[in-house]
Parts: C-alpha cells; structure tokens; sequence
C-alpha cells in the first residue's frame, strides 16, 4: 500500500512499462477538465446576460406605465377641452343629436 503511494507521489506510473494506460486516462481527464472549465465560463456568462435583460425589462416596463399614464392624461375630456380652447375651438353648449335612418326593402 505504501509502495503504490510512493509511486503515485514520484511519478514512476507516467514512466513504466504500462506507462501508455495511464497517459490515456491523464488525457482523458484533462479533456473532461478542460470542458467543465469551458462550460463554468459559458453558464456565467448567460448568467450575467440573463441579469442584464431582466434589468432591460424593469426598465422598458416603467417607461411603459409612465407612457400609458401620460396617455391617459391626454386621452381625458377635460384635457383634450384644454387643448381644444388653445387652439380657438369651444365645446358646443347643445348636446349631439341621433340621426336614425330605418332602411326598409
């Protein structure tokens, strides 16, 4: 058991006669490692990417509220009368009157 610590600590496993095994499995896990390294990376920068377009969509959604709102204000009757006597046309004192027409064949 020690023997093989010893041998596992020195190296003398990369150099043996069944030396070309090992090389395989060092390659192979290597590989492996360097694919986990590459696939940590990419997940971080979906993260980061996925933060940034939720704070887009707190942003574009505030300024949509403030949109509807300013059009609702727009959209008022006593906003649109405002705007209407500014450009020199009043409300009319009577109100509209219906224009039914029966069509009969």
């Amino acid at each position: 058991m020690k023997r093989k610590i010893f041998n596992i600590m020195g190296g003398s496993f990369l150099v043996d006669e069944k030396s070309a095994s090992n090389w395989m499995y060092i390659f192979l896990f290597l590989i492996l490692a360097l694919i986990m390294i590459s696939s940590s990376h990419s997940i971080d920068k979906k993260v980061y990417k996925i933060a940034a377009l939720n704070e887009e969509i707190k942003s574009l959604r505030s300024e949509f509220v403030d949109t509807r709102t300013r059009l609702m204000t727009y959209k008022m009757e006593s906003s649109v009368k405002s705007r209407l006597v500014e450009q020199g046309i009043k409300s009319s004192k009577t109100p509209p009157v219906k224009i039914i027409i029966n069509v009969s064949n």
